[in-house]
């Protein structure tokens, strides 16, 4: 989410988006592009061909040492005793009260390292959380600062990474599996979980030489830039969650529509709040919306039934795909979660939706 009052960083790609006429805002803290040549275009180009993302904004931390496994599998949510080495998976930091500090993505480098990639929001409640609630045994590395993030996404992505790094195999890369390897000489980490639901790839390297590699995606005929609308409407039509938006420290990963993310048979921080909030239920639960024509819902609307406020929207957007607006609200449980006729209003504005668990696409 946007911050206030807060001298924004840069990341190592601002000249590069200022040459492509890249309209800039605050996310995070951060100064980032919101678009190019506009988010319609950009998502469909993502959809229909490849596009390269910057995504330098977010946080890389490396924990490794003897009782690495313990720790980690104690602090996140997902199933870890089944990944392998160079392999993925997503989940959750909680608090005691069970609710959702932070997504993540959990990386298996060794069973004695791992690296966890954090929202730039949460990044420094995170590191805190984190140092917190392991053992001397040890060691945390915050790499974020040395670390710059492009993804390359969309069905022509695999042709794409074999013209940028030809002989690397990479293309074949699996969903949710990660890789080490060189590309003129700099090591890189490339894994597959996106955010688009395209397929895709996305590149970890040091910051001074995240320009080079940017330029050489860039060389290729069918990829073009997209900025971080492009990147909202794409993860809304796959149904995908915001942190700050439709998950936060006010809801579990259960309510949120997010159970399977969340491995019960084994002990986590928060565990036990979690259990103790499904035994007692949910006022409200997640879902999705489609609305009757292409304007959509935005954050804060209200939704109604039968005039009566019975929900509240998340994440709201104009789907380039469906061609009608799409979005995330929280409605009262006893809600059909599909197929409900409902009214999003902000008061002034009222938009005919219907409930639809996602994806929408």
């Amino acid at each position: 989410m946007p911050l206030e009052n807060t001298e924004l960083q840069f990341t190592p790609l601002y000249n590069k988006h200022m040459e492509r006429g890249a309209r800039m805002v605050p996310f995070s803290g951060w100064n980032m592009p919101v678009q190019y040549t506009g988010i319609l275009q950009e998502h469909m180009h993502t959809r229909e061909k490849a596009s390269v993302f910057d995504i330098s904004h977010m946080g890389e931390f490396f924990l490794k040492g003897s009782s690495v496994y313990k720790d980690v599998d104690r602090l996140v949510t997902c199933r870890l005793d089944d990944v392998a080495d160079g392999r993925c998976r997503y989940g959750f930091l909680l608090n005691e009260q069970g609710c959702v500090i932070d997504d993540m993505i959990i990386f298996r480098i060794s069973s004695f390292e791992f690296m966890i990639v954090v929202n730039a929001g949460t990044l420094e409640k995170d590191r805190e959380w984190i140092c917190k609630n392991i053992s001397s045994g040890t060691e945390f590395t915050d790499r974020s600062v040395a670390t710059a993030k492009i993804d390359i996404q969309g069905p022509l992505s695999p042709v794409v990474m074999d013209s940028v790094m030809p002989g690397s195999g990479i293309s074949g890369l699996k969903r949710f599996n990660f890789r080490h390897l060189t590309w003129n000489g700099i090591e890189l980490l490339v894994s597959a979980t996106g955010y688009t639901g395209e397929k895709g790839y996305e590149i970890f390297l040091p910051v001074e030489e995240a320009a080079g590699l940017w330029d050489a995606f860039l060389a290729i005929e069918d990829v073009e830039p997209a900025g971080l609308g492009a990147r909202d409407s794409l993860r809304l039509e796959k149904g995908f969650s915001l942190y700050g938006h439709d998950i936060d420290e006010s809801h579990t990963p259960l309510e949120s529509g997010l159970e399977r993310f969340v491995y019960l048979e084994k002990d986590f921080i928060g565990k036990g709040s979690l259990l103790e909030r499904k035994e007692r239920g949910f006022g409200r639960i997640l879902t999705g919306f489609v609305c009757a024509g292409r304007r959509s819902a935005r954050e804060k609307f209200m939704v109604k039934i039968d005039n009566k406020i019975s929900g509240v929207v998340t994440s709201g957007v104009f789907s380039p795909c469906l061609k009608k607006g799409i979005g995330l609200c929280y409605i009262d449980k006893k809600i059909p979660v599909e197929g409900q006729d409902v009214i999003l209003t902000d008061g002034r504005v009222e938009i005919e939706a219907v409930t639809k668990k996602p994806p929408f696409v």
